[in-house]
């Protein structure tokens, strides 16, 4: 299990699996699911080598370095701090 932490709320969820339903939890909030809107925007503190690659939506959406959009992004394993 993987472990995602959102403004010091941590959460399990599955190796390789999307961050959006745990970050919305969190209270991220998730616009269009589909990383056009970019409402769902995260600062990625601690773990960016856990997650997937940036997916096009994102690199379309021209994020800072440690930046990540929480509709779009995939936890392999470890563990990742953010915040929004």
């Amino acid at each position: 299990m993987a472990i995602i932490v959102i403004d010091g709320e941590e959460m399990e969820v599955a190796d390789g699996s999307p961050i959006a339903d745990a970050c919305e939890d969190a209270g991220v909030p998730l616009g269009c699911r589909a990383g056009l809107c970019g409402s769902c925007v995260i600062t990625i503190e601690e773990g960016m080598e856990n997650l997937e690659d940036l997916t096009s939506e994102e690199e379309d959406m021209g994020l800072g370095e440690s930046q990540r959009l929480a509709c779009q992004a995939v936890i392999r394993s470890g563990k990742v701090i953010a915040s929004y």
